[in-house]
């Protein structure tokens, strides 16, 4: 029989090498911000162009590579960071494999400029799909500048597979995020399609949170901080009041390094019981020093996984790390760009054991004695005579004025704005009821009905929101006081994209820029109250995936306004809120089915009772 097994082809290598290691333009934008911060850079701009599509550029002040290691390192399984197989357990830098670049390069175009500080002339690189086309020396500053070009241009079934360019951005964004997060004391920029993104100046890790999520999380955040043996741990928790129903702001770094580890966001998840409802996800920003000896990084091709030697005793420590900072947080000092600290109780006083203030009375002292001595002691105040106390009372009627029901007293609401159900006073004679606050019974003519509350009024809210959407005739109601919502800079732009969308549901922003947000007014069907979680919500499903423009995103954004407006389970309706749902839904073009095509009620017969009973 022939041989039929044979090596592969460089550039069909580096091309499934690059499935691996490059999935969309983000695993790009990583490996090459990772490869600016190991050549010890100060200052790093990203540009991106078409959500990373066109163009993918980065630029660093690092240390620059040399004519010859500009040309190898585009070769597969060169580096500089290992020698050995033993330094994979002692790692000190992001990459280590040597496979980044060489990946990036049989994909894409990409032009390599960089120069070292002890050369006098850098070197210009183009290479093409593994094949280098020219290699020149050019004037550059120190440092290196890579820009690649046309992702997957040699790939076609991989770049159909890339989503739309705004989830796309939202990967992208995610990855600088993680590594901007790592290092607070280098300056990052980011600029997308000719706008600026980002401007991070260097900083410490609370001012680059604040930076990066808006001025107001500078409040929502608890220190955390504990050092033993095997694990030293710095960082913050969101307050618990600021936990979310997604999973947003949740980041963990171990030696610098960005990972996902579920068993340690369990063991924080567990610090946070009690605090929380079970369907709230908390916030945090944990940066984790261990011995690099003791973790194994090379388990994943992307390097956002470790194993741990220990895992038990760390997901111990920093359970009860969090746990004990959570529990004096409402204490400690409030650390604050803009606070006077000499309101501040300083620290020494914690370890201070308390004393009694002295109190020196002199029982001697009498105003008057001077006067009293000169004999012409004069009070000038003189006590007027007060009627009894029964005169307050006179001219009262003897009658009984109190109210005999105090049912009559009206009391002013306490609702702000929007009701869920019209009030309704016709008698319609129906007899329904709920089964756990959740499912409303009612009878038909062989048997009964049984109806999911909250999906029927999903189905309800999608129709309405929907026509109002399309139709562009929604009717606002104005607020009192107009309510100021803060959010951070790629939220604040995702709102801005939907803004018209949202205005034909009946929102009238007044004011939206510098991370805040003024509604003036909000659809009738919602509540002031709901207006912070909806679009929290809305934000988080946009992230997810958002469709083109048309109507699959009006379709999109009108069910994630449902699904938060709904009425949820575990509330309790009246009867007239109860028949005014039943009547609502059966009056919906499709009532039989949610806006996620699950069914929202169902039937029983009598003979399927007495099949049951008989």
């Amino acid at each position: 029989m022939a041989d039929i097994i044979q090596l592969l082809p460089d550039h069909v290598a580096n091309q499934i090498a690059a499935g691996e290691v490059v999935q969309r333009p983000a695993s790009v934008v990583k490996e090459l911000l990772e490869n600016a911060i190991d050549a010890k850079a100060t200052s790093v701009t990203l540009v991106i162009k078409d959500a990373g599509k066109t163009l993918v550029k980065v630029t660093d002040n690092g240390s620059g590579m040399s004519i010859t290691d500009a040309r190898l390192s585009f070769e597969r399984h060169a580096t500089s960071k290992i020698k050995s197989a033993e330094d994979l357990f002692n790692l000190h830098t992001k990459g280590f494999r040597g496979e980044a670049l060489a990946s990036i390069a049989a994909i894409a175009h990409v032009e390599l400029k960089t120069k070292t500080e002890a050369s006098e002339i850098g070197t210009h690189l183009t290479i093409e799909g593994s094949k280098v086309i020219s290699q020149d020396p050019a004037v550059v500053p120190k440092g290196t500048t890579i820009s690649v070009k046309n992702l997957f241009y040699n790939i076609p079934a991989r770049r159909n597979f890339l989503k739309s360019n705004p989830v796309e951005t939202r990967h992208i964004i995610d990855e600088f995020h993680r590594v901007a997060l790592a290092h607070p004391s280098v300056a990052f920029q980011m600029h997308h399609n000719g706008s600026d993104v980002f401007n991070l100046p260097s900083s410490n890790s609370r001012q680059r949170i604040v930076n990066i999520f808006g001025s107001k999380t500078n409040e929502k955040l608890v220190p955390v901080s504990e050092e033993t043996e095997i694990l030293k741990i710095e960082g913050f928790v969101l307050k618990p009041e600021y936990g979310k129903k997604s999973r947003g702001e949740q980041f963990f770094f171990v030696n610098d390094r960005f990972i996902k580890s579920p068993y340690l966001h369990h063991a924080v998840s567990s610090a946070f019981e009690g605090l929380i409802k079970n369907d709230v996800h908390p916030g945090y920003f944990l940066f984790l020093e261990v011995d690099p000896h003791s973790i194994d990084i090379n388990i994943h091709p992307t390097k956002t996984e470790i194993k741990f030697d220990d895992e038990h005793s760390i997901y111990a420590m920093l359970r009860a790390t969090v746990k004990h900072s959570l529990g004096q947080f409402n204490i400690a000092p409030v650390l604050d760009f803009e606070r006077d600290k000499g309101f501040d109780t300083p620290y020494d006083y914690s370890k201070k054991q308390p004393t009694a203030p002295s109190i020196e009375v002199d029982k001697d002292f009498n105003p008057f004695k001077e006067r009293a001595k000169q004999g012409n002691i004069n009070f000038p105040f003189k006590r007027e005579q007060t009627a009894s106390w029964e005169s307050l009372y006179v001219g009262l009627k003897d009658e009984n004025t109190a109210v005999s029901n105090l049912g009559d007293i009206e009391f002013e609401s306490e609702e702000v704005t929007g009701s869920l159900f019209e009030n309704t006073d016709a008698e319609t004679g129906h007899i329904t009821f709920q089964i756990q606050n959740k499912y409303i019974v009612s009878p038909l003519k062989n048997g009964m009905m049984v109806i999911h509350q909250n999906l029927a009024h999903q189905r309800i809210l999608y129709e309405e929101l929907l026509k109002n959407i399309t139709v562009k005739e929604a009717v606002s109601q104005q607020l009192l006081f107009p309510l100021q919502l803060h959010f951070s800079k790629p939220d604040l732009e995702i709102i801005e994209k939907i803004r018209e969308q949202l205005e034909h549901t009946g929102f009238i922003f007044s004011e939206l820029k510098d991370e805040t947000i003024e509604i003036s007014g909000i659809p009738v069907l919602i509540l002031e109250s709901h207006v912070v979680n909806l679009l929290n919500q809305l934000v988080h499903d946009i992230k997810e995936e958002v469709p083109d423009n048309g109507f699959s995103q009006n379709d999109m954004l009108v069910k994630s306004m449902a699904a938060s407006m709904a009425i949820k389970t575990g509330v309790s309706l009246n009867r007239e809120e109860r028949e005014h749902l039943i009547n609502q839904l059966f009056a919906c073009k499709e009532p039989t089915v949610s806006p996620t095509n699950k069914p929202v009620f169902t039937t029983m017969d009598v003979s399927d009772l007495d099949k049951k009973l008989m």
